[in-house]
C-alpha cells in the first residue's frame, strides 16, 4: 500500500462528511465525530447503500491514524455512499490528490527502485506476493428448482469480519453482487426471506474477472405462509392443520412495523394460526422477513403486513 492510497482515503473521509451534511448537521472533521454523529452515519449508510459499519470499525479505521486502509469492500461501500461507483472510480476522479510531504516522495522513489531490483531477481513471484492485483468477482443467485435468477425476493450478503460486527450488502435487482478483493479465500452467508440460508466459501486463485452462479433452495414454509395470506381458502380445517405442522409449539412470531421496529405485536403459535385463518382482508398480505428453524419446524418468525 502506497502513501497515495492513504491520501485518497483522506479524500474519501471528506466526501463522507459532505454527504452526511446534506441530511444532518455534523462536525466538518470526521475524526471528531462520536455518539450521535456515528449513529447518523450508520443509519444513512443503511438507507442509501444498504451498508453496515460498527462503532468499533469507525474508531479503528476513521478516528485513528493507523496507517492502514480498511478492506476493499468497505472502501467500495463508502465510495458508493458518496456518489461514486466504487473505490477505484473515486480515485480516478481525484488525480490531483498528492502528498505535500517531500519525504513521502523520496520514500516512493526508493520503493520503486526496490521493486525494480527485486523484480529482476524474482520476477512475478515477488510482484504477486507483495503487490497483488485487485480481483473482481461476481456472484449471481438462481432458484435451485427453476434455474432462473432470483428477482422476487431480496438477497442479503453477510460478511463475517474478524473481531468486528458482521457487515451486510444487498444484491441488485437481478440477484447478483460484485466485489473486489485481494484475498485468496472468501466466506459469506447468503440470506433471503423465501430461500434457505447458505454459507459460501471460495478459494480465489484466478486473477481475472470471474462470474459464478449459485443455486439457493426455496424456504418452502415461509413461501407457503406468504401464499396462505394472499389466497382464498375453502377448507379452513386443512389450512390450520398445515400451519400447525409448520410451526413449533413454542414458536415466537413477531410482526414488524414499517419503520423496522420489532415488538409491535408478538404472537404465539395458536394466535398466529388464528390470524391466518380469519377471513378478514385486513389480516392478509403477509411478507416474511426471517425464519429460524428448530429441526424441521419454524421456531422464530418475523413478518410485515401490507394492509392494502
Amino acid at each position: 500500500m502506497s502513501n497515495q492510497e492513504l491520501i485518497y482515503f483522506e479524500v474519501l473521509k471528506k466526501e463522507v462528511v459532505k454527504t452526511l451534511q446534506t441530511s444532518h448537521s455534523v462536525n466538518s472533521d470526521i475524526k471528531n465525530w462520536k455518539g450521535q454523529e456515528i449513529i447518523y452515519l450508520q443509519d444513512d449508510l443503511s438507507d442509501k447503500v444498504n451498508g453496515r459499519i460498527s462503532e468499533k470499525w469507525f474508531y479503528t479505521h476513521i478516528k485513528s491514524d493507523s496507517g492502514k486502509l480498511p478492506r476493499i469492500d468497505m472502501l467500495n461501500i463508502l465510495s458508493e455512499y458518496t456518489g461514486h461507483q466504487n473505490w477505484n472510480n473515486l480515485k480516478s476522479k481525484f488525480p490531483q490528490a498528492k502528498s505535500k510531504k517531500k519525504s513521502s516522495l523520496i520514500s516512493k522513489k526508493m520503493l520503486i527502485g526496490l521493486i525494480i531490483g527485486l523484480s529482476l531477481i524474482s520476477g512475478k513471484v515477488i510482484n504477486d506476493k507483495f503487490f497483488p492485483a485487485d480481483n473482481v468477482y461476481k456472484f449471481c443467485f438462481v432458484d435451485a428448482d427453476l434455474k432462473t435468477p432470483i428477482t422476487n425476493s431480496p438477497i442479503w450478503i453477510v460478511w463475517m469480519v474478524d473481531s468486528e460486527s458482521p457487515m451486510v450488502s444487498k444484491c441488485d435487482s437481478m440477484g447478483c453482487f460484485q466485489f473486489t478483493t485481494q484475498k485468496e479465500k472468501i466466506q459469506f452467508i447468503v440470506r433471503s426471506p423465501y430461500y434457505k440460508p447458505d454459507t459460501i466459501t471460495r478459494v480465489l486463485y484466478d486473477k481475472k474477472i470471474r462470474e459464478e452462479q449459485v443455486q439457493l433452495k426455496t424456504n418452502d414454509y415461509a413461501l407457503m405462509i406468504h401464499m396462505f395470506s394472499k389466497s382464498k381458502v375453502k377448507n379452513w380445517r386443512k389450512r390450520r392443520s398445515q400451519l400447525n405442522q409448520m410451526l413449533a409449539d413454542n414458536a415466537k412470531i413477531y410482526q414488524v412495523s414499517d419503520d423496522g421496529k420489532t415488538g409491535m405485536e408478538i404472537y404465539n403459535k395458536k394466535d398466529f394460526i388464528n390470524k391466518l385463518t380469519t377471513p378478514l382482508r385486513s389480516l392478509k398480505n403477509i411478507e416474511i422477513i426471517e425464519t429460524i428453524y428448530s429441526g424441521d419446524k419454524i421456531s422464530i418468525l418475523r413478518f410485515t403486513q401490507n394492509d392494502e
